[in-house]
C-alpha cells in the first residue's frame, strides 16, 4: 500500500526531470554521453511531448535498445508534431552508421493523425510518403558507402600489387630453390595461392604472383577461409539492419514510391500492419499485396476504388496467404448487384470463398456495396464469428436481418452498424432476436437513418435496455417526436454502461413543411428552427432527465452528428 504512491511519485519526477533535460539542446553534449539506457525512453517521450526535434534526433540516432515503439497514442494524448516525426526518421538513417545504435525493430504503427486535431501533425498519407522516402534514402546511402569501400579496396589492391612487383624485382637473386618451387606451382596451374616455406623453423609467406589482393580475398571469403568484417556487413545494401513496422496509406500519387520502398533491398525492411488504399484499380492493389510481407499484415481498408464485383472477386482470394488479417474494410467500391452483369454470380461466390479463407477475420466493414439478399452468402463462409460488423448503406432486406439474428455472429458482436438500412414492421422481430442474442457482448450500436419512428423505436427499447454492456448508442436522423426522444433518453439512463447517446433532433425542432415520414436525407437537409427558445426548452428537459436519474456526469447526450466526441468510442 505504501509502494504504489511512491512509484507514481517517482514516475512523475522522472517525467519532470526529463522535460527539463531536453529543454536546453545546448546541454545535450554533456548528458548524452553519461545518461543510462533506462532513461532514454522518458527523455524521448518528453522530447515528443514538448516538441524538441533536435533531442529526438540525438536520442534515436544512438538508441540503446533493440526495439523502438513510437505509435499508439493514448486517449487524450496529442499526436506527434510533424517536425518531430521528420527528425525521428532522419535519425534512424543516421543511426545505421552509428556504432552506438542497437536498433533492430522500429514500430511506427498508429503514429499517423487522421482526426485533424493538430494542424502541424502528420496524416497517414504524408507519413507514408516520408517513411518510404526514409527507406529509399537508407538504401542510397548504403550503396554510396559500399561504393567508397569498393574504390578504397581497389586502390589498396593496386598499391599491394605494386609493392609485390618491387619485392619480386628485389628477390630475383634468391636461391634457385625458390625459383624451382614457383615454377613448379605455375606448371601445376596454381595461381594466386600463397606459397608457404619453412626456413630455420619459421613460417614464411610469399606474395601472390598473379592476382590482386581484392580478388584473392574474394576467393578466400567465398571458400570460407576468412569472414567478412563488421564494416562490410553494415554497408551491404542487401543486409537488413532495421525492420520497420507501420500503417501505410496508399493512393495513385504515392503508389510508385510505396512499391519502391516495399521492394527495396537496403538496410531498412518495411513491414505493413494496416494497409489503407484509396482510388486504385484492382490490378494495382493486387500488385501491392504481392510485395507486402505476409507475416505482419493485420488489416486491409479499400476505399473509393472502382472495383465492382469482379474486382472484389479477384482481390479477396489474394488475401488468403495473409493468415493474421483480422480486419477487412470495403468502402464505396462501386459494387451494386441490382445491375445484372455477366459473371456476377461467380464473382460473388469468389468473394464468399475469399472471406472464408481469412480464418482470423474478426472485423468486417462493408459500406455502400448494395448487396440486398446476399448477406447469408457472404457471412456463412466465415469459419469464426465476427466481433465487429459494419453494414451501412448496404440495402439490407428483412431476409438479411433474419439471417443475421440467427447467425453465429449475433452472440459475439461487440460493434454493430446498420445505419441507413430501412427497418420496418417486418424487421422488428428479427431486430428483437438480434438484441437478445447480443445482449451480453454488444458495446457499440449504430442505427442512424433507419427510419425508426416513435412506434418502431418503442417496440425496440425494451430489448435495448437489456444490452447491459452497451457503451455507445447512435440514433441520429430518425424521425422521432419529442415524446419518442424522451422515452429514448429514459431508457438510455437505465443502461449503466452507456456513456454516449447520439440522439436525433425531434421533429418539433424542424421548420414547417417536413413530410409525414421523412427520410434520413430529408432530415439532414431540412432547416431547423431559428427560434432558440424551443430548442433550449427541449435541451432543458433532457438535462433534467439526466439529473433525476443521477447520470448527468457519466452519460453524454448530443445531437451533433458531425462533431460528437469520438474518444468515447473505442475505434480499434
Amino acid at each position: 500500500m505504501v509502494t504504489c504512491p511512491g512509484s507514481i511519485m517517482a514516475l512523475s519526477l522522472v517525467d519532470l526531470c526529463a522535460k527539463e533535460v531536453v529543454r536546453d539542446h545546448s546541454s545535450s553534449s554533456r548528458w548524452l554521453g553519461c545518461v543510462p539506457r533506462e532513461l532514454y525512453r522518458p527523455l524521448l517521450d518528453a522530447a515528443f511531448a514538448h516538441c524538441r526535434p533536435l533531442a529526438i534526433g540525438e536520442l534515436v540516432q544512438r538508441w540503446p535498445d533493440r526495439t523502438l515503439t513510437v505509435g499508439g497514442r493514448r486517449p487524450g494524448q496529442s499526436p506527434p508534431n510533424r517536425l518531430c516525426v521528420q527528425a525521428l526518421l532522419l535519425a534512424v538513417v543516421r543511426g545505421l552508421a552509428d556504432n552506438r545504435s542497437a536498433l533492430e525493430v522500429l514500430d511506427l504503427c498508429g503514429l499517423q493523425c487522421e482526426d485533424g486535431t493538430m494542424a502541424d501533425s502528420m496524416g497517414g498519407w504524408s507519413l507514408t510518403v516520408a517513411l518510404c522516402s526514409m527507406v529509399l534514402q537508407a538504401k542510397a546511402a548504403a550503396k554510396k558507402v559500399k561504393g567508397r569501400d569498393v574504390e578504397r579496396d581497389r586502390k589498396r589492391g593496386l598499391e599491394m600489387e605494386r609493392d609485390g612487383a618491387v619485392k619480386r624485382d628485389r628477390g630475383s637473386g634468391d636461391s634457385g630453390t625458390d625459383q624451382e618451387e614457383a615454377g613448379e606451382s605455375q606448371k601445376n596451374g596454381v595461381k594466386g595461392v600463397r606459397i608457404d616455406c619453412v626456413r630455420n623453423g619459421k613460417e614464411h609467406e610469399e606474395g601472390d604472383l598473379a592476382k590482386g589482393v581484392r580478388r584473392r580475398m574474394e576467393i578466400q571469403r567465398k571458400n570460407g577461409i576468412i569472414e567478412p568484417n563488421e564494416d562490410s556487413v553494415n554497408t551491404d545494401p542487401e543486409h537488413i539492419m532495421v525492420h520497420v513496422r507501420a500503417d501505410l496509406f496508399v493512393n495513385a500519387r504515392s503508389w510508385d514510391r510505396v512499391c519502391g520502398a516495399l521492394t527495396s533491398q537496403g538496410p531498412l525492411r518495411l513491414h505493413c500492419r494496416f494497409l489503407r488504399v484509396e482510388e486504385l484499380l484492382a490490378s494495382s492493389i493486387a500488385s501491392m499485396l504481392a510485395m507486402i510481407p505476409k507475416q505482419c499484415l493485420l488489416g486491409v481498408d479499400i476505399r473509393y476504388s472502382n472495383l465492382g464485383v469482379s474486382g472484389l472477386g479477384l482481390l479477396l482470394p489474394l488475401l488468403s496467404p495473409f493468415r493474421l488479417v483480422k480486419s477487412l474494410k470495403l468502402h464505396y467500391c462501386n459494387l451494386d448487384v441490382h445491375r445484372d452483369l455477366p459473371g456476377q454470380e461467380k464473382a460473388l461466390r469468389d468473394m464468399s470463398q475469399g472471406l472464408g479463407e481469412l480464418h482470423c477475420l474478426r472485423q468486417l466493414s462493408l459500406t455502400a456495396l448494395r448487396l440486398p439478399g446476399h448477406l447469408r452468402m457472404l457471412l456463412s463462409s466465415l469459419s469464426q464469428p465476427l466481433e465487429v460488423l459494419e453494414l451501412p448503406y448496404l440495402s439490407l432486406t428483412p431476409a438479411d436481418l433474419t439471417y443475421l439474428s440467427c447467425s453465429p455472429h449475433a452472440s459475439s458482436l461487440q460493434r454493430l452498424d446498420l445505419s441507413e438500412n430501412r427497418i420496418d414492421e417486418s424487421s422488428v422481430p428479427s431486430m428483437l432476436r438480434l438484441f437478445s442474442q447480443a445482449s451480453l457482448s454488444l458495446c457499440h450500436l449504430s442505427l442512424c437513418g433507419c427510419g425508426l419512428n416513435d412506434s418502431l423505436l418503442g417496440r425496440l427499447l425494451p430489448a435495448l435496455s437489456c444490452c447491459r454492456a452497451l457503451q455507445s448508442l447512435r440514433l441520429a436522423l430518425n424521425p422521432l417526436s419529442l415524446g419518442g426522444l424522451l422515452s429514448l433518453v429514459k431508457t438510455a439512463t437505465g443502461i449503466p454502461s452507456l456513456s454516449l447517446l447520439l440522439y436525433p433532433n425531434p421533429l418539433e425542432e424542424y421548420e414547417p413543411g417536413l413530410p409525414a415520414n421523412p427520410s434520413s436525407a430529408q432530415l439532414l437537409d431540412w432547416p431547423l428552427l431559428d427560434d432558440g427558445e424551443i430548442r433550449e426548452a427541449i435541451r432543458h428537459q433532457l438535462e433534467q432527465l439526466l439529473r433525476l436519474s443521477g447520470r448527468s456526469i457519466d452519460l453524454f447526450l448530443t445531437s451533433d452528428l458531425l462533431n460528437f466526441s469520438k474518444d468515447l468510442i473505442d475505434v480499434e
